[in-house]
């Protein structure tokens, strides 16, 4: 049996931890292509066997999530959203927090302290303990675990003390509901960075839903593209887009297939030429008869490698939760060997015994640590939009650190689309005045949107001018034209097909008066990007749907050495996929065609000018054309990278000088709080310095 793409809604899902956990258990479980995304709630994986879906959807909600059918998915309840448990948390943990300031002898009273805790204790247990759980269960402890038997012990601990009166020393709620609402806050601040964005797939099948004119006993019937049928005959007039896949059966086209092909000059197509669904016609009108409909057709093709691509990428996991895997088994050990050392080796009793026990757990609460990743990233990202780069999510950030190699596209992306003459070559006895004004005359008259700029193009340069009595125009050839003196002119593709790159050839009296080589233009600052990235290590590589002859002069002229041309939408994903096994990988792409590849990279980046598509299936958007800005947004990257790890060094050092404290029984509550709010003081603090921080220095 053929395997099947199954597509779940899955509500609950708070942070990558929780897509984490369903993304393991689902390749447990055997399936493939598996796909979490905890920000637009989406859950796919593939299957040949149907009939585990009812299993799978038990497991899935056994973790504690729920699987939502997408057609009455009900909006999340009011209690359940991240940021209305961490307003009602911080509510609580307010008051809780001014007892250590204000002399209010009604905020020391324990009872009062633990009617104040509850509610966030409360809170804090049903949101972390579904995640820590889940990863417990799956035998990678992550941040939530540390989270949850921080606040936990914090709480027991209090409670012990609040029920044996055994004085302010062992109060430590507040700690309790700081644990709980700053980490809720951290999420509430990755949530924000992971930008919901429409998917990608969704807009592709937009695409399909054109209309197309079919034509029936010499009517036309208007009917949408889905209708169509293999052998139907429909019309296409200028401006259309072509609805399905097709062959001509009569008319002439200037069709642009950039978005399909990345070919970037508009082709020619006439009788017995292929036309594919969703290009446009630029320019006349023809009939086509439909070939590939529905599921056989190139769009529906696309969709279905965006979708692959999509699956094929676990989330990244968050350095946080790499620390926590190591630093939440080493904590309960220690608090394991404090609780026998000091049972066995002192005589403090098992009550005291337990206390140090517990001590250590609260002491290596891990406010620090929730707050390292979060507070890092959401200043990164700010500072990356102020410089036009909008990252969708966090976890982008740390998908870039290490980066190897940097693909591009090339139309519309090291180039601009738009044309002119690259070279003139004169053959013997003219003048380059004669032949700019023959070239200017001749395109003058025509509407071919090559030809309009190179017209703009030669504006400026000296010319000699001609008269022309009359120019008609050759479908898929060229121009014709005479001049009043009777001279007969020819400009079009060059007749022989030349190796070097001269494509048009210019005519007089059947005389070559000269070969023109016509090309897109390359960006400014394509060839200082190329030349900086290298000096970071980086290789650029090539990946175009362009002609091989096009591709390999423009790699030559900004000095990159490999190049991969000619290239479909599934050529382009198994380059990214051999790009990436040899190391983290950056695809920058603008057109449909780039999509599934800007989906398979670690991370996708896409032009602002860029098709809906590509910006949608890309995790990151540079809103200028500039391209100056993929510089920025590596050292930006990098640099935020940088940051969390600077965070996690300061809420691990804290950690490793007060447990040794806690476990010699040493803990002074007060001390205690103090150095913890000092360290989430310098995890800001040196988060925030982010904002201001030179990150431009070459090879940073």
């Amino acid at each position: 049996m053929a395997e099947q793409l199954v597509e779940l809604n899955v509500t609950g899902m708070h942070c990558n931890n929780c897509a984490m956990s369903i993304h393991k258990l689902l390749e447990k479980k055997g399936l493939h292509n598996v796909l979490v995304s905890f920000a637009s709630e989406e859950v796919k994986f593939s299957t040949p066997d149907q009939s585990i879906l009812p299993q799978i959807i038990k497991d899935i909600e056994g973790l504690g999530f729920k699987v939502v059918d997408e057609e009455n998915a009900q909006p999340t309840p009011f209690y359940d959203k991240v940021e209305n448990k961490f307003i009602f948390s911080a509510i609580f943990t307010a008051p809780l927090l001014l007892h250590m300031v204000l002399p209010w002898h009604f905020l020391h009273n324990h009872i009062v302290q633990l009617i104040l805790c509850l509610p966030v204790f409360i809170v804090g247990c049903l949101h972390f303990g579904k995640s820590a759980y889940s990863s417990l269960k799956n035998g990678v402890p992550n941040m939530d675990v540390l989270i949850f038997i921080g606040s936990t012990s914090a709480f027991i601990y209090s409670l012990v003390g609040s029920i044996q009166n055994l004085g302010g020393h062992y109060l430590f709620y507040e700690t309790c509901a700081t644990i709980i609402t700053l980490v809720l806050l951290g999420n509430v601040l990755e949530k924000r960075s992971v930008n919901q964005t429409t998917s990608a797939v969704k807009d592709l099948m937009k695409f399909q839903q054109v209309m197309a004119n079919r034509v029936v006993n010499g009517s036309i019937e208007v009917i949408g593209a889905k209708e169509v049928l293999s052998g139907d005959t429909l019309l296409v007039n200028e401006g259309d887009q072509v609805p399905v896949d097709g062959e001509i059966l009569s008319g002439d086209a200037l069709v642009n297939e950039a978005m399909i092909t990345g070919e970037s000059i508009p082709v020619s197509k006439g009788k017995y030429d292929k036309v594919i669904g969703g290009t446009i016609v630029q320019q006349g009108n023809i009939r086509i008869m439909a070939t590939k409909v529905g599921s056989n057709s190139t769009l529906s093709q696309i969709i279905d490698l965006m979708k692959k691509a999509q699956a094929a990428k676990p989330p990244v996991q968050k350095l946080g939760d790499k620390v926590a895997a190591i630093f939440v088994p080493v904590v309960i050990v220690i608090a394991l060997l404090t609780f026998l050392i000091t049972y066995f080796a002192t005589d403090a009793g098992v009550q005291n015994s337990i206390m140090n026990a517990i001590a250590v757990m609260v002491i290596s609460c891990p406010c620090a640590m929730g707050l390292a990743t979060p507070t890092a990233v959401m200043v990164g990202l700010g500072r990356a939009a102020k410089n036009g780069i909008l990252i969708k999510g966090g976890d982008t950030i740390e998908a870039v650190a290490n980066t190897k190699y940097v693909l591009f596209d090339k139309t519309g992306t090291l180039t601009t689309g738009k044309f002119s003459i690259t070279e003139i070559k004169p053959e013997e006895g003219f003048t380059m005045e004669q032949i700019r004004g023959v070239i200017t005359a001749i395109e003058e008259r025509s509407n071919h949107p090559i030809a309009k700029s190179l017209v703009s193009g030669l504006q400026a340069q000296p010319q000699q001018k001609i008269i022309l009595r009359s120019a008609t125009e050759e479908k898929g050839l060229g121009m014709r034209a005479e001049d009043i003196d009777g001279n007969n002119y020819f400009l079009g593709t060059a007749k022989h097909k030349t190796p070097d790159h001269f494509n048009l050839t210019l005519y007089r009296n059947q005389v070559r008066m000269a070969q023109i080589a016509v090309d897109d233009t390359i960006k400014p600052n394509a060839i200082n990007l190329i030349s900086q990235l290298k000096k970071s290590g980086i290789t650029p590589v090539l990946v175009s749907g362009d002609k091989t002859l096009r591709c390999s002069i423009l790699a030559a002229t900004l000095g990159i050495k490999e190049v991969h041309a000619e290239m479909l939408p599934d050529d382009k994903l198994k380059v990214v996929d051999m790009y990436r096994k040899k190391g983290k990988t950056i695809m920058i792409g603008d057109g449909i065609n780039d999509a599934p590849a800007l989906t398979q990279a670690d991370v996708g980046v896409s032009m602002n000018d860029a098709s809906q598509i590509a910006m949608q299936s890309a995790k990151v958007i540079l809103l200028n054309t500039d391209l100056q800005s993929v510089v920025t947004f590596l050292q930006i990257s990098r640099h935020t990278l940088l940051t969390i790890k600077q965070n996690l060094f300061w809420a691990f050092a804290y950690n490793i000088i007060a447990i040794p404290v806690a476990a010699l029984g040493f803990l002074n509550p007060i001390i205690g709080a103090l150095a913890m709010a000092f360290s989430d003081v310098i995890v800001i603090g040196n988060s925030l310095r982010l904002k201001v921080k030179k990150v431009s220095h070459p090879g940073s």
